[in-house]
C-alpha cells in the first residue's frame, strides 16, 4: 500500500501534464497567474461523482467572477472522461491520471475502506493553488454532495442567491 504524502497550505503545489477528455494536453502551467481548483474523483458517470462534478458545473459562474479556474482529474480514459463531459455538460476540463501519478503526488491516492474491504484507489480530495501555484488549501476525502458549498465558504466566496 502506498502511503503518499498530504500536501498542506503553503506547499508548492506539484507540477503535472495530463491528456483531456479529447486528448490534448493540459498542464498546470497553463494556469500559471490564476487560482485554480483542482479536484480529484474515483470514477466518471458514478453517481457521487456526477453529482459532484455538477456541483462545479452549477456553481463555475460565481467561482470564476472571483478568478477561480477548475480542473477535474480521475483515472478514467479519455473516452469515460469525453462520455461524462458531454452528457453532463461540464464546461472545464476532465483529465486523465491513468497511472495515478498526478493524485499519488497531491496525496490523493491510498487506502481506502468499503464495506469492510481495503484496498488502495482515489481519495476524494480537492485543492485550492494559488496564482502563484502553492497550496491555498488541501481537502481530503471530501463528500460529493454539497462540497462546493462548503468550499465557496471556506474561500469566503458568497454562497449562490436563490434563483426564481
Amino acid at each position: 500500500m502506498s502511503d503518499t504524502a498530504r500536501l498542506a497550505p503553503g506547499d508548492p503545489a506539484p507540477a503535472f501534464s495530463l491528456p483531456d477528455a479529447e486528448g490534448r494536453t493540459v498542464s498546470l502551467s497553463d494556469y500559471a497567474g490564476a487560482p485554480v481548483i483542482v479536484y480529484f474523483y474515483p470514477k466518471a458517470s458514478t453517481p457521487g461523482c456526477t453529482t459532484q462534478a455538477c456541483d462545479f458545473r452549477d456553481n463555475l459562474a460565481a467561482l470564476q467572477s472571483h478568478g477561480y479556474r477548475v480542473v477535474g482529474v480521475s483515472p478514467d480514459a479519455g473516452k469515460a472522461l469525453a462520455t461524462f463531459a458531454e452528457k453532463q455538460e461540464l464546461p472545464f476540463p476532465l483529465l486523465s491520471d491513468a497511472d495515478h501519478a498526478v493524485a499519488e503526488a497531491y496525496g490523493a491516492w491510498g487506502e481506502k475502506k468499503n464495506y469492510g474491504k481495503v484496498y488502495e484507489g482515489l481519495i476524494r480530495s480537492t485543492f485550492v493553488l494559488d496564482a502563484e501555484g502553492r497550496v491555498e488549501q488541501a481537502q481530503y476525502n471530501v463528500r460529493a454532495k454539497g462540497h462546493v458549498a462548503k468550499l465557496r465558504r471556506d474561500l469566503g466566496l458568497e454562497a449562490p442567491a436563490a434563483e426564481g
